[in-house]
């Protein structure tokens, strides 16, 4: 099974999430760089290292009632 990383926009979260799992993407801390590019380069790599080791597994996705 392929997982891609996609963007969306709920009524509770905007942000990253796993297309394969319930898997969101969350921030660890304030972002770090001297630029606003080294601080988006730092927000990726954190973003794709994140998406990269999740385990879908630990995410099921929420059947609906």
């Amino acid at each position: 099974m392929t997982r891609d990383l996609v963007w969306v926009e709920k009524e509770r979260f905007q942000g990253w999430v796993c297309s394969a799992c319930a898997w969101e993407f969350k921030s660890s801390g304030p972002l770090i760089g001297n630029t606003l590019d080294e601080m988006k380069q730092a927000y990726q790599q954190q973003r794709d290292e994140a998406f990269k080791v999740h385990v879908c597994a630990k995410h099921p996705k929420r059947t609906a009632e």
